[in-house]
């Protein structure tokens, strides 16, 4: 009779328990060990030259993150990128990206891109090892720009090469821009600029 009294009491505590961990949650869907707390600048990636960037190098520009493809139809946005990050360098920093997500048009390896990109467009701004921006294997980055509870607002995921998510200088998430949007566009000229 005791051990079922104590079953019984063992139980209801783990039901109560339960119950307010739910209750918990609900309340406050950003629990204090979330990645919230992450910062923009706490990243650290390899270039394609394999050497490790530390984000923290960024601080004090606005910065856009651009997921790249060489084999897309707006693949000549690289050129439109490299001339916003050469006039205005002083106060923004590009950082491109390649991700094969879209159609498979990013089959290259780092050295192929970076010659790619250098010998077509000029690229001069940052460009990172190949990433996943979606799905299971989503780069950690991409986590943090796609989802509300890290970044403070935005769940956007990239819906095809060179979408565009503006960071300001305090490594906050400010704008999301879709494929489309060309990198000279008044709107993102204005951001850099406020």
């Amino acid at each position: 009779m005791k051990n079922l009294i104590f079953l019984g009491c063992l139980l209801l505590l783990v039901s109560a328990y339960s119950i307010s961990r739910t209750h918990d949650s609900k309340a406050n869907p950003i629990s204090s060990n979330s990645e919230k707390t992450k910062s923009f600048y706490e990243f650290s990636m390899k270039d394609l030259d394999g050497k490790e960037v530390d984000f923290n190098s960024f601080k004090g520009k606005k910065i856009m993150v651009v997921n790249v493809a060489s084999k897309c139809g707006y693949t000549p946005q690289y050129e439109a990128l490299q001339k916003l990050y050469s006039e205005n360098s002083d106060k923004l920093v590009i950082l491109g990206f390649p991700a094969n997500n879209f159609g498979g048009q990013e089959p290259g390896t780092s050295e192929e891109i970076k010659s790619f990109c250098s010998e077509n467009y000029g690229v001069t701004f940052p460009m990172f090892e190949k990433v996943s921006v979606k799905g299971f294997d989503k780069h950690p980055i991409y986590r943090w720009l796609t989802d509300a509870a890290m970044n403070g607002w935005n769940n956007e995921e990239p819906s095809w090469n060179f979408c565009k998510y503006m960071i300001d200088e305090k490594g906050e998430l400010i704008k999301y821009f879709p494929f489309k949007v060309d990198p000279l566009d008044q709107e993102i000229i204005d951001l850099i600029n406020a």
